[in-house]
């Protein structure tokens, strides 16, 4: 696999960086914090769709700009890294990702265009995996080919407001995948009080849902819907790591330069040997879970079948960097960074917060063990 980036790539993700300085700064995102964002998350996610960036990994046939999986990524590490407060992941890496795997070339055109936001609900008591899944799927009394749907799904990212919810549920004849309006008849939606408002999220509940057939992405008992799953989940987790680790990224630098300019005895503290040697821990948990995401995003972008292995151990990278940096990110700014005045604390929840979704750096790291052949009886009941 190549690690570097074409010219093309570096080209995007100048210009991503450059937009976002402008559209997304620090003071956009503390307005969310503060419970007084007004129409600037909507103002940004404007400028995103004008760009055309929620088409970039949707084919020129159904509206988007034909690019790949890495492509979105490094706008999804751009968002990441300033903590923008919009629902890229849920509605182009998780929604995105379910359509066109599926084939509904319909739907994936009005998200490319940005006139639909979406979501993915799979979860279940915190449980990612598709083993978990309770809600019940049966088929309509008037044989018209659609579904009713009735159960809970759990931390659905954006689930209280996308306009379209790609739900799955369980019927006799397995699993299937199902497009839902945010709006449907029997559906309500929990917000949950989180730690990151600029990433909410919400329990959904499901009751007596009326499905049309043609809100039926993959029907029960398809042969490939395992397959699906599996890769919807796969990009799903590997776009939450790369905005964990990007959120890192961001306390990392923030660290350095506050060690730079922070005097303690007549020169800056970052020159003292201890706050060295806890800089380059730092530096190198970054690098690692960097590295690691990367050739998860790699893995999915050119279908290698390592791309489960790859993912959770991405994943668990992330989790044990974000440990780390919201420790020592928060530490080495001394008592500044723990006031609310200081913007360290926006990308301290957010890498936290990306910790929990889409299974823990603990789950994944049972599962790596899994997939290698090591038989581990409690990968079930982590989350």
């Amino acid at each position: 696999m190549d690690f570097e980036f074409t010219d093309d790539q570096l080209a995007l993700l100048d210009g991503a960086r450059s937009v976002l300085a402008s559209a997304c700064p620090p003071a956009l995102v503390r307005s969310v914090h503060d419970g007084q964002s007004g129409d600037g998350p909507a103002g940004l996610w404007s400028t995103l769709c004008e760009l055309d960036w929620p088409g970039i990994a949707v084919a020129e046939s159904s509206g988007g700009l034909g690019l790949g999986f890495v492509e979105a990524g490094i706008v999804t590490e751009e968002l990441g890294r300033v903590a923008a407060p919009v629902p890229w992941i849920s509605t182009v890496m998780q929604y995105g990702s379910v359509l066109r795997l599926s084939g509904d070339a319909a739907r994936l055109a009005a998200v490319a265009s940005g006139s639909v936001t979406g979501t993915f609900a799979v979860a279940e008591g915190g449980r990612w995996e598709p083993a978990a899944v309770r809600t019940t799927a049966v088929p309509a009394a008037d044989g018209s080919g659609g579904w009713v749907l009735s159960g809970t799904k759990s931390h659905v990212l954006d689930g209280a407001t996308a306009g379209e919810i790609a739900v799955v549920a369980r019927a006799e004849v397995g699993l299937g995948v199902f497009a839902v309006p945010g709006g449907a008849a029997g559906l309500s939606a929990t917000p949950i009080d989180v730690i990151d408002p600029t990433q909410p999220v919400a329990n959904l509940r499901f009751d007596d849902v009326a499905v049309g057939a043609d809100g039926v992405l993959v029907a029960p008992g398809d042969p490939g819907v395992d397959d699906l799953l599996a890769r919807a989940l796969d990009e799903s987790t590997v776009a939450v790591t790369l905005s964990t680790v990007a959120a890192c990224r961001t306390i990392f630098e923030m660290t350095v330069q506050y060690a730079k300019d922070r005097e303690q005895f007549g020169r800056p503290i970052g020159s003292f040997q201890a706050v060295k040697h806890r800089l380059a821990d730092c530096f190198l948990a970054v690098e690692r879970a960097s590295a690691l995401a990367w050739f998860a995003a790699l893995t999915i972008a050119e279908d290698d079948p390592r791309r489960s292995l790859a993912t959770s151990m991405a994943k668990s990278a992330a989790g044990d960097c974000q440990r780390l940096l919201s420790k020592d990110g928060l530490q080495l700014h001394g008592g500044v960074g723990f006031t609310w005045e200081h913007d360290l604390h926006f990308w301290l929840k957010r890498a936290v917060a990306g910790e929990l979704l889409f299974g823990t750096s603990t789950w994944h790291r049972a599962r790596v063990a899994e997939l290698l052949g090591l038989h581990m009886d409690w990968i079930g009941s982590a989350s």
